[in-house]
């Protein structure tokens, strides 16, 4: 029996807390959009997951590594799930160093299923030398590693705009109304009609924000919906243990005769 009170006690704790969660990135200064993957019952949204892929393969992957990601993740229950054929075929268009051969020599090769993304800088130095000195994050957890999360990220791509007459830029600085500062080094990587959707979806700034951001969550949450099924079946769970509890109770104090 108090184990089983325990784990009430733990349980709640854990509501509180990811409802004081929630609260913080509420607070933050975000757009506030409607994410499917919310909620006790949220899911990703494929085709989203599949066009935020595209957009971060032909904007984002040319400055951002995601260098937790696997090409197999992509074909993976949960994810963009592409069939595995599609998935090879991804790898196959990036080419990564690898060996020592036979010889002793590094070669090139088409990437594989079981390989990493690949990066677009060798080291940190050389990406910052092509970024004027600032360093662009890796994009595997950059929504879990931000206050505001998926809501954060979407609001910064979509928060460019000129600056207020007070305010002066350096060169290479932007203005951003939802970034820390208001000030970021990163130009507006999106503009409409950047990216033609295998699907036909006009590819608006916002929708090419949104399909990104989607799929950066899932890359930094791939077994959410996996998560969201086993809180829901612990949350019925729960509730039937607490009202066998309740009535066993109930049952086991009504033989004791009260004290007159």
């Amino acid at each position: 029996m108090k184990f089983f009170f325990k784990t009430i006690c733990i349980f709640f704790v854990l509501i509180a807390f990811n409802i004081q969660k929630v609260e913080a990135e509420e607070n933050t200064k975000v757009l506030k959009v409607e994410w499917s993957f919310k909620g006790l019952f949220g899911k990703f949204d494929r085709a989203s997951l599949q066009r935020g892929y595209q957009v971060y393969a032909e904007v984002c992957a040319s400055c951002h590594s995601m260098k937790h990601l696997s090409y197999r993740n992509l074909a993976e229950k949960g994810g963009p799930e592409f069939s595995k054929d599609q998935a090879k075929a991804i790898a196959s268009n990036f080419e990564l160093t690898d060996g020592p051969n036979s010889d002793g020599e590094m070669f090139t090769r088409p990437a594989k299923l079981s390989d990493k993304f690949v990066e677009p800088y060798q080291n940190i130095e050389e990406a910052k030398a092509s970024n004027g000195g600032a360093y662009p994050p890796d994009m595997s957890v950059l929504v879990k590693a931000r206050s505001g999360g998926a809501n954060y990220i979407y609001s910064v791509l979509v928060g460019y705009d000129d600056p207020p007459t007070d305010v002066t830029l350096d060169d290479g600085v932007y203005y951003n109304t939802y970034m820390i500062g208001n000030k970021i080094m990163m130009p507006n990587p999106l503009t409409e009609g950047l990216v033609e959707y295998n699907d036909g979806t006009k590819a608006t700034e916002e929708q090419m924000a949104k399909d990104v951001t989607t799929f950066l969550t899932w890359a930094a949450e791939p077994h959410l919906e996996a998560r969201h099924k086993i809180g829901f079946k612990a949350i019925i769970y729960l509730i039937i243990l607490s009202i066998l509890a309740y009535f066993s109770m109930k049952r086991l104090w009504s033989r004791i005769e009260p004290k007159v």
